[in-house]
Order: C-alpha cells, then sequence, then structure tokens
C-alpha cells in the first residue's frame, strides 16, 4: 500500500546532548546532506530540512545545494541534483513546518533510547499503517550526537521504537545515515 500521509524528514542539530549529556549544538556533516538526501529521494519524502541555530552552518548546506543545482557540479552529476531537488534548511523545527506549508504536522521523534513513559509510542508496523491510512501529515525527527534533549522530545506527537539489531551487547550507536536509511526503508519499503 502506498503512503497517504504528507512525510517530512528533519535532521536536527539544536537542541542536542554531546557524550557528557551537556546540551549542544553539533556540526552539519557534507555526509549527512547528501546521504540522508539520497535516502529521501528513494522513498519520496516530500521535504529534508538540516535544522541549526547557526546562520553560518546554513550557509554551508546553501553552498554545498547550489554547487550541485546549478553550479559546476550540476553538469558533473545530474543523478546528485535530482537527489538534492527537496532539501530545505531552517533555524528550527517551528520554520521548517512552515516553510514545508504543514504547520499541524504531527513530529515523530526518533530516539536510540527507549520512548519516555507517558508518550504515544509507535513501532515501525503502526506507524507504516497510519501513514498509509491517515492523510495527515507528519514530519519525522533525527537527532545528532547523543540524542535530542528530553524536554525537546516531550514536546513532539510521539517516539518511534528504537532501532534494534542483534548485537549481544545490545549496541545502537548507528551514524544517524545509516538510521534514516533503516527507518525509511522499515516504514515505507515494499
Amino acid at each position: 500500500m502506498k503512503r497517504k500521509a504528507p512525510l517530512a524528514v528533519a535532521l536536527m542539530h539544536y537542541p542536542i546532548k554531546d557524550r557528557a549529556g551537556d546540551l549542544v549544538a553539533t556540526n552539519i556533516t557534507n555526509f549527512d546532506i547528501h546521504d540522508i538526501a539520497r535516502a529521501c529521494r528513494v522513498y519520496g519524502i516530500d521535504r529534508y530540512y538540516l535544522i541549526h541555530p547557526i546562520k553560518e552552518q546554513l550557509m554551508f548546506v546553501e553552498r554545498v545545494l547550489d554547487h550541485w543545482n546549478v553550479g559546476e557540479g550540476s553538469k558533473f552529476n545530474p543523478m546528485r541534483k535530482t537527489a538534492l531537488r527537496d532539501v530545505r534548511t531552517a533555524e528550527n523545527l517551528s520554520q521548517a513546518m512552515q516553510d514545508w506549508g504543514h504547520k499541524e504536522a504531527r513530529t515523530i521523534v526518533t530516539s536510540a533510547r527507549p520512548p519516555l513513559e507517558a508518550q504515544l509510542s509507535y513501532s515501525f508496523k503502526s506507524l507504516k499503517t497510519t501513514l498509509e491510512t491517515d492523510s495527515h501529515p507528519y514530519f519525522l525527527i533525527f537527532g545528532t550526537g547523543f540524542g535530542l534533549t528530553q524536554d525537546f522530545m516531550k514536546k513532539c506527537y510521539g517516539v518511534l521504537e528504537p532501532i534494534k539489531g542483534n548485537s549481544t551487547d545490545d549496541y545502537r550507536h548507528l551514524s544517524v545515515r545509516s538510521a534514516v536509511s533503516i527507518c525509511l526503508d522499515r516504514l515505507l519499503g515494499s
């Protein structure tokens, strides 16, 4: 069954926790721009937002996008231009939702940690069914560093179950690029 709900993906770089649990803003990486854009394009995501409060970080993204969309990169690798067509930047989630045109979108946060108590929790199967049957817009949010803060997560509509692998010690510190690809495949793959 095809997805009925409009769906955007956000990669948040703030409010993030570092290894010590302190509040930080992480840097945007070139890999996260390209690789997540490609995964979003494969799975038909409406928009992919890189969200960062520091303008210089967003300017970096815009320079990369310009290179591949209108610069030398657009001639060198037209497939990259196609992959990056739905990438946008925003200083915060509210700005991204407004840009997307769905300020009322339901925000679903991802985390390697178990969901917070009393928070609406989705399994991959239940969110897949919701996306196929509900026409309400959804915003799937990924964090960087050592994850989004609890305060931010509490404000979201719901949380997606953590990805569980098969390691004997329950290791699950994936790169965000891998996590996005796995989540999108489980939610939107055939």
